[in-house]
């Protein structure tokens, strides 16, 4: 399993930003992550957190983000797992979990629509 980004507070030597179509193709995507060179505690709630600090946390957490170049791969990693807490690609826990039942309720749709195609073809 892929240890993420987060894990490490601080990089002791940052590594050098390179676009994602440069980068080794064998080196795991984590590795080029802006957070590895950020404080953890920005990306994940403390307990008991006020609710405008937790917004200003998130936001800011989401600008860094925004830098990142692997932010794709990160969110995509955040889904798959999925990741329950913490700010990951982007979005926070809760928008994680609008997006997946989204993706949810259009396979379920494009299922649908498959049987439904298969269905008039049989009977053509």
């Amino acid at each position: 399993m892929l240890q993420p980004p987060h894990s490490s507070l601080v990089a002791a030597v940052p590594a050098p930003r390179v676009p994602a179509r440069d980068r080794d193709q064998d080196a795991p995507w984590h590795t080029e992550a802006v957070c590895r060179r950020d404080e953890a505690g920005l990306f994940f709630a403390p307990s008991k957190e006020p609710t405008a600090a937790r917004l200003s946390r998130e936001e800011a957490a989401k600008r860094v983000c925004a830098r990142c170049p692997v932010m794709v791969e990160c969110r995509e990693h955040a889904l798959l797992q999925p990741e329950p807490y913490g700010v990951w690609g982007g979005l926070t826990a809760a928008e994680r979990r609008v997006v997946l039942a989204r993706r949810r309720r259009r396979d379920l749709e494009l299922k649908k629509a498959a049987r439904t195609t298969d269905r008039i073809a049989a009977a053509g």
